[in-house]
């Protein structure tokens, strides 16, 4: 008797968005102005951090000082999502060595949970240590499981971009990240100056 093949694994989907029953599910969406208002609530729990302020050189922190007068006025913040869609882009001017960079949403309905930002190639600086990807979860939304979903779910869109294997890094104390990196696939390759680096297959 021939054996029947296996099975091929299933593809992974972009998109998180699961209905049971009437239940819909978290979703990555591209940057939305629907969620206006729980994204200013989600930034202002993150300021509480002190995130935003001088010497935060995330990309949140960036746009929290750039961008956040425009947040409350909703052209202003219309604005916003269209430079986050722009930045996806090759032609959109750009500070000299920083990439073209994708950046999603995960929501639950209106409410905004968390970001997530997918550079599409490494220059040296970011192969050392910025990697491909850097997500922030909202801290009101944080150990309820979401990065990692918010993650998984972003991976095959770094596949459509060209990434088979997706650069991740945290800080060597952070073992909530690296438990979502590792969750994820994560191969730890090594640590540079305090920063762990895993290679995630997408």
């Amino acid at each position: 008797m021939i054996a029947a093949p296996p099975k091929p694994r299933p593809r992974r989907s972009g998109s998180a968005a699961l209905s049971m029953g009437s239940i819909a599910m978290p979703q990555l969406i591209a940057p939305d102005p629907r969620v206006r208002l729980s994204f200013i609530a989600a930034m202002e729990e993150f300021a509480a951090e002190g995130r935003g302020e001088d010497g935060d050189d995330t990309i949140l922190g960036r746009h929290m000082r750039q961008y956040g007068r425009l947040w409350p006025d909703p052209d202003g913040f219309r604005q916003f999502t269209r430079c986050l869609l722009d930045d996806a882009k090759e032609t959109t001017p750009r500070l000299e060595g920083w990439v073209p960079a994708t950046t999603m949403w995960w929501v639950d309905g209106d409410e905004f949970l968390g970001r997530i930002g997918i550079r599409h190639r490494l220059t040296s600086i970011l192969l050392a240590g910025g990697g491909h990807v850097g997500y922030d979860m909202r801290p009101s939304a944080r150990r309820r499981g979401h990065a990692t979903a918010m993650l998984q779910a972003a991976l095959p869109v770094a596949r459509d971009l060209g990434i088979e294997s997706a650069l991740l890094t945290c800080d060597v104390t952070n073992l909530a990240s690296r438990k979502v990196i590792e969750a994820c696939g994560g191969v730890l390759e090594d640590e540079r100056d305090g920063l762990l680096r895993f290679w995630v297959p997408t």
